[in-house]
């Protein structure tokens, strides 16, 4: 029996330290006392709003600092337009520290987001969305083959002067590039690499040889492609069809 008593005692003692911490630990006790009064926002952005990142982050300091709830603050930071993503922590006594990773956009993806340089997709509703993005299109799996595919293409056009400005991979996987002069180029699924290649070797060739702008070559061909040419004087009149032979 005394053992037994002893041991209720002891738990009671127990309880009457541990309770009061875990009071505090979860914002039962203070919630409105230790204010976090300074908000410290870190790292490198240019677009996120300080101010509505400021007015995200005052309802979750206003708990004070053993009551604020660092997840949930953090979510909602991460929702804001352009943050890729947040860190939310606390400093004592009165310091509530975000630090933010801006989208550094890379591309437009499709109708309504952007590529990030570190290949995530954000929407781009309600930014503004910077000029000169090249315009990508495909499935969400198939990111990386893209960009890959871009900085490619983009690698052996310069130095015949052509710019890359579009790239697409259709749920069948053929490619389609859009070049800067308008021009569309359909490269289709297979070898999509080696017909580029061959395709941009011969064409500074097949340039000299018209007196017209190129619209758009099909390379899925097995020896050679089908180049549709439309005249300088007239560029809505009808394309001609040419074969270029490798």
């Amino acid at each position: 029996m005394n053992a037994m008593l002893r041991l209720v005692g002891w738990l009671l003692a127990v309880a009457l330290v541990a309770l009061p911490v875990v009071a505090v630990l979860n914002g039962w006790v203070g919630a409105g006392h230790w204010p976090l009064t300074r908000l410290r926002a870190t790292g490198q952005f240019e677009r996120v709003d300080a101010a509505l990142l400021r007015q995200t982050l005052v309802p979750y300091a206003q708990r004070g600092f053993f009551a604020v709830r660092l997840e949930d603050a953090q979510a909602a930071v991460a929702k804001l337009p352009w943050v890729e993503t947040a860190e939310v922590r606390k400093r004592w006594p009165d310091v509530l520290e975000v630090r933010v990773v801006e989208h550094r956009p890379f591309a437009r993806w499709g109708e309504d987001r952007l590529l990030s340089e570190h290949g995530r997709l954000f929407p781009a509703q309600g930014i503004e969305v910077p000029p000169g993005l090249p315009q990508f299109a495909g499935p969400e799996s198939g990111i990386t083959e893209v960009v890959a595919l871009y900085n490619e293409s983009r690698a052996l056009f310069a130095p015949i002067g052509m710019d890359v400005q579009t790239v697409e991979l259709d749920p069948r996987g053929s490619w389609t590039i859009g070049l800067g002069n308008g021009a569309q180029v359909v490269v289709g699924r297979n070898e999509a690499r080696a017909r580029l290649a061959r395709f941009v070797r011969l064409l500074p060739q097949l340039l000299t040889q018209q007196a017209q702008v190129l619209a758009r070559a099909d390379l899925r061909y097995t020896n050679g492609f089908a180049l549709s040419w439309t005249p300088f004087a007239a560029p809505g009149a009808a394309s001609q069809q040419v074969q270029g032979k490798s």
